[in-house]
């Protein structure tokens, strides 16, 4: 863990691609150790396929900074475009997303909670030292459409949660030139995945059936309605306020067509967390009344940070 941090870090703080990809590399080798600290065939499995993905995205990253060095050629749309096509799939930006939901069925939440938010600061950074190009573009709209359509029609929650992160990474990357911006984008997304794994890894929750089968009290599936609600950027939870900042960012560049895109796949998203939400309010439960037991309090905290988006306002308005 200390040395994924480092090599975050290192990326972090470099003036250059090659520096850079020490870092990115250094990240990688860190993060496969944590894979395998499970000993069983998913475990291997999860880290061969994030080994593949990374050595050939890194690989053409490392071709491409190479080519640039060549006095003789100018930098050119292709190879700007190429780094990025490298930086989309360390990211598992659609249509390089394939093996991001595949590999996250195969891990632990932790892991998975640890893929989705931490493992994204690096390459985002990258991609925001660069001039953006139509295939930006043409990535933000196929990560929102494919982060939509892609969680329909899943029974495995922590797929759900991998197509939910392409999703968002849609939506971080429509402001990836503005860092300021996805960093906080990415700060409430992480938070609000962070708890939403630490849930189902307490309960050890893995399909959408199990909800039902999942005998929680009052406290705790109105805590969860609302951290997915939040999840899906439905106001006046506090996950809103990242797709405000980015819709408000979008409006000043006139980019209206992406807007609507955006929006409109957004309550496909809602959808499918509304699906997981349903069966588990209907199902039957044994215990009606409301409970407040010292795990129920960490639900109350995640509802107050949830509910604070009006807060927010007042405060921006006063």
């Amino acid at each position: 863990m200390m040395i994924i941090i480092m090599s975050t870090m290192i990326t972090l703080s470099s003036n250059n691609w090659i520096s850079m990809w020490i870092g990115l590399e250094i990240n990688m080798m860190s993060f496969i150790p944590l894979i395998l600290s499970e000993v069983n065939k998913s475990s291997s499995e999860a880290a061969m396929i994030y080994f593949l993905t990374q050595s050939v995205s890194s690989m053409l990253l490392m071709a491409m900074i190479l080519t640039t060095m060549c006095k003789y050629l100018i930098w050119g749309e292709t190879i700007n475009s190429i780094i990025s096509f490298s930086i989309f799939i360390k990211l598992g930006v659609a249509p390089f997303h394939m093996w991001m939901p595949k590999m996250m069925n195969k891990m632990s939440w932790m892991k998975c909670s640890l893929l989705m938010t931490w493992q994204k600061i690096a390459p985002m950074y990258m991609l925001s030292n660069m001039a953006s190009t139509a295939i930006n573009y043409l990535a933000i709209i196929l990560s929102i459409i494919v982060g939509s359509v892609g969680g329909l029609n899943q029974t495995s929650l922590r797929k759900m949660m991998a197509y939910s992160s392409i999703n968002h990474l849609g939506w971080m990357l429509a402001i990836s030139k503005s860092m300021n911006l996805w960093m906080i984008y990415l700060l409430i997304y992480s938070s609000m995945i962070s708890s939403m794994c630490y849930i189902f890894f307490y309960y050890k929750i893995n399909f959408i059936n199990q909800l039902s089968v999942n005998n929680m009290n009052n406290t705790e599936k109105v805590g969860m309605f609302i951290m997915m609600m939040s999840m899906g950027g439905l106001p006046p939870f506090i996950g809103f306020l990242p797709k405000w900042i980015v819709i408000q960012s979008l409006i000043n560049e006139n980019e209206i067509l992406i807007i609507l895109i955006m929006i409109m796949f957004s309550l496909i998203t809602l959808m499918y967390y509304l699906r997981i939400m349903t069966n588990m309010f209907l199902s039957f439960n044994l215990m009606i009344k409301w409970s407040f037991n010292h795990y129920n309090y960490f639900m109350i905290m995640i509802m107050t940070i949830n509910l604070s988006l009006p807060m927010i306002m007042i405060m921006d308005i006063m």
